[in-house]
């Protein structure tokens, strides 16, 4: 069955994420605002989070979190999904964490990122083939930033795509579901970013994105534009409505966020006026689709 074969059916989005607070970083307002419009939209987890540091000060001596973090990003995923209307899975696999050092260590035995494709991906195909997803969200091959897990998360998903319809494949995962369209998330596009930088710049604000900028724009030797993405956007769904939707679940992953921090700088109203949008690159389509487009469901509607 192919994502296209029921016209009639409410459109369905399923959005790949490595670790609790990631849907509420990228793509959340998007996400809120299908869901706040009938479209069915499923966040799956593909860890518990239990390795992720306290990042948040207000958060640090607070017992739950230094005791069980999995469970205390559990409570805050919940919280999330409530606020952006969405559903959303475990897949059930623990946190690989962030290796530092000099050269870096081993990841954990077992962790999601050192397991076999095959394995990795297996609860996910399963998903894709009950939830029968028309549109597939993920991370690009470096997984947005090189986490170890945002690159599984990126793997799985395109597995994930690529094999749900194929009864030959995964035969012991239920039904074959072919999703219609698979994206990548661009939320840390260097042109959104620019176009806020300025928008702080030309407000007499201080802006926090001047480092990374200037990371970006250092191979070019005059610094006037970003290096070419080897992805590049597509797609632009127009969500400034449901920012602060977006910025209310962040703040729900407490351990996670400082709600004083580099997501909040530019309010939701200045973001409006300078980047209206959440950005994706349209990576695989098996329906006709003209680009650029506005909508993810272009071409299933």
């Amino acid at each position: 069955m192919t994502a296209s074969s029921n016209s009639h059916a409410p459109l369905r989005l399923l959005a790949v994420h490595a670790h609790p607070d990631d849907e509420s970083s990228k793509g959340a307002a998007t996400m809120a605002m299908y869901a706040a419009s009938g479209v069915d939209v499923m966040v799956a987890t593909c860890t518990d989070g239990s390795r992720g540091d306290i990042q948040n000060p207000a958060v640090e001596d607070e017992p739950h979190p230094r005791r069980d973090m999995a469970g205390a990003r559990r409570l805050e995923m919940e919280r999330a999904a409530r606020i952006l209307g969405i559903r959303q899975r475990w897949l059930g696999f623990v946190d690989s964490g962030l290796p530092e050092g000099e050269p870096l260590p081993p990841l954990p035995v077992g962790s999601f990122a050192t397991l076999p494709l095959h394995h990795a991906a297996a609860p996910l195909v399963r998903l894709v083939r009950s939830f029968k997803p028309h549109v597939i969200l993920s991370y690009d091959e470096n997984g947005g930033y090189p986490h170890p897990d945002h690159i599984m998360a990126h793997r799985v998903a395109v597995e994930a795509f690529d094999a749900a319809g194929d009864p030959a494949r995964y035969p012991e995962a239920g039904e074959p579901w072919e999703p219609g369209k698979l994206y990548y998330d661009r939320a840390f596009s260097p042109e959104r970013f620019r176009a806020l930088h300025f928008a702080l710049e030309e407000a007499g604000l201080q802006s926090p994105y001047a480092e990374r900028l200037a990371a970006w724009l250092e191979s070019d030797a005059e610094g006037h534009t970003p290096a070419p993405a080897a992805h590049p956007t597509t797609t632009q769904v127009d969500c400034g409505d449901f920012f602060e939707v977006r910025d209310d679940a962040l703040r729900a992953h407490r351990t996670q966020v400082d709600p004083l921090g580099f997501f909040f700088a530019v309010s939701p109203e200045m973001q409006r006026r300078a980047w209206p949008w959440e950005d994706y690159s349209l990576i695989s389509s098996r329906v006709p689709s003209e680009l650029p487009e506005k909508d993810l469901f272009a071409g299933l509607r």
